[in-house]
């Protein structure tokens, strides 16, 4: 496929050297609180664990969030690029959007910002340009610690701003940023500019991989189910792309009952036998290469 669109999780990252994801939690722990204050528990579901580690750490030590975030950044910036970035960067895309604050897909830290406007904390127009590919950061970047999102707060917030620019309009100052909502635009048959990420959801085919899409990523589930609402529910906008999520056979089983929500919000999900994580992505690649 040429130019394709990617939608890219943490996952790809675990391929790399260094620390796991359940040692940078304990990290943050060990950052704002005594010890013992906060059990890890996998029952927790991460942006309420966040919350609980922050509110504990306020009422505690009188801890700044800014502060607590720029830790998380300073130790997410650090994570090194492996060998499947690169290759994803040859597969040339048009787009890249993805969960991750640090820049290892780019390959290297961004000199510019690329967005129609400045976010300081959510993520809508969050873009960043390096070698033609356009790298949407729709959970916040490490450059800007405060639109890290981790907390059932920050999930809420970035919510409400993704349905305002999808369903109901917006309200920024700047000139740039459309008014329209895109359902209203897409209604006009006016031209769609690409200026968010959202834009994409609804225009352009996206591959999904490398991201688990639990069901605590409440903003990404409310766009596939608001999407597939949109296509199969009458009087409402034309969605004729085409959604992607790739996932490892071996995993298949268990977790049908989420492939069955991803097909029931128009979803294709694509298994791949691979004998290890490298090698399933570079399956994906050549699959995606090859479309």
């Amino acid at each position: 496929m040429r130019n394709p669109i990617l939608l890219i999780g943490n996952d790809i990252n675990n391929i790399s050297k260094g620390q796991s994801w359940k040692e940078l939690l304990q990290d943050i722990i060990n950052f704002c609180l005594p010890e013992g204050c906060v059990q890890l528990d996998d029952r927790k579901p991460f942006p309420l664990l966040y919350e609980e580690i922050f509110l504990t750490a306020i009422r505690q030590t009188h801890i700044n969030e800014a502060d607590l975030k720029t830790f998380i950044a300073k130790k997410t910036l650090a994570i090194q690029s492996n060998e499947i970035h690169a290759e994803i960067r040859s597969l040339k895309p048009a787009h890249i959007l993805t969960t991750n604050y640090e820049f290892t897909l780019e390959g290297v830290i961004p000199t510019s910002y690329d967005g129609i406007i400045t976010e300081r904390i959510f993520s809508i127009f969050r873009k960043y340009i390096v070698d033609n590919i356009h790298y949407w950061h729709i959970h916040g970047d490490c450059l800007n610690p405060l639109s890290i999102n981790l907390g059932f707060e920050h999930y809420g917030g970035q919510l409400q701003q993704m349905r305002n620019y999808v369903v109901s309009g917006t309200t920024y100052s700047s000139p740039q940023a459309p008014r329209l909502s895109l359902v209203r635009r897409m209604h006009l048959k006016e031209p769609i500019r690409e200026d968010s990420w959202l834009d994409l959801f609804f225009t352009k085919d996206i591959h999904i991989f490398g991201l688990s899409l639990d069901f605590v990523e409440t903003d990404l589930w409310w766009l596939l189910t608001y999407r597939a609402r949109q296509k199969f529910q009458k009087n409402t906008i034309p969605v004729r792309n085409a959604l992607y999520y790739y996932i490892p056979a071996e995993f298949v089983k268990g977790a049908k009952f989420k492939l069955d929500m991803l097909a029931a919000n128009d979803v294709k999900v694509i298994d791949i036998e691979a004998k290890d994580k490298a090698a399933y992505y570079r399956e994906v690649i050549r699959r995606i290469r090859q479309l």
